[in-house]
């Protein structure tokens, strides 16, 4: 489906994130951070890997793609580049937000136990900075899939430094929290299961907290790295090549 490209908050913070990328020997892949103003045809392969993830599992209702395909509501988002140019993975950040009600799992745990304390860890937060990890995914085919996976959950605590924040809220169903809290994450226990986007999945909040390390690719690497424009080693320019 087409999707016009709006960035009516491409303001501030927004502009002042640069470009970076980063080479993960793990995973044998290059990782971008951009803004989707900045990046438009990275921003256009991550969300057609996303909806292909996430139609193949019934899951398009957590995706959310009219509301967020235009990039307005993304601050920053990452894809995992393969050696071939192919986009094989990613996912994106919200924020920071000024309220509870910005924030999406508002929406997951509404009319569901836990909705009040949901809203109060979030709005507790929001002085020390809150943005929210969505949207995560990784292509079927990555020749890496395992090493993909883990560097991608690890990745995603590089928003905390680049949108200096202190908190990252996420939310993910029961069967892949390992996964995120391999990454430095911690399950709320005291907020129980929501089923969203269906009663077919038990999904928790999570925390990663700028305070604790993180096991995942630092966000110092990419702090340190240069923009995408810049060849270093395993650092070539970005030369995409459709994948879906």
């Amino acid at each position: 489906m087409a999707c016009q490209y709006a960035y009516a908050r491409d303001l501030g913070i927004y502009q002042k994130i640069e470009t970076r990328s980063v080479w993960d020997p793990r995973s044998q892949c290059r990782f971008v951070a951009a803004r989707p103003a900045a990046e438009p045809a990275l921003w256009s392969e991550y969300l057609a890997g996303a909806q292909l993830g996430y139609h193949k599992y019934g899951a398009e209702k957590a995706l959310e793609y009219e509301a967020t395909c235009d990039g307005s509501s993304t601050a920053l988002f990452f894809v995992a580049i393969s050696s071939d140019g192919s986009v094989i993975g990613g996912l994106r950040a919200q924020g920071p937000y000024s309220s509870a009600e910005q924030a999406h799992a508002i929406v997951e745990w509404a009319a569901h136990p836990g909705a009040k304390a949901v809203r109060t860890m979030i709005s507790d937060r929001l002085p020390f900075g809150v943005v929210e990890m969505k949207a995560a995914w990784v292509a079927d085919h990555a020749s890496h899939r395992r090493e993909l996976l883990r560097s991608l959950a690890g990745i995603g605590y590089c928003t905390l430094e680049m949108l200096d924040v202190q908190f990252l809220l996420a939310t993910a169903a029961e069967h892949v929290l390992q996964l995120w809290v391999s990454s430095g994450g911690e399950v709320a226990e005291h907020i129980p299961a929501t089923p969203y986007p269906d009663e077919r999945y038990r999904t928790r909040m999570m925390w990663w907290d700028r305070q604790r390390p993180s096991g995942g690719i630092g966000a110092s690497k990419f702090a340190r790295s240069r923009t995408r424009t810049t060849a270093t080693d395993h650092d070539e320019p970005i030369r995409l090549s459709r994948s879906m």
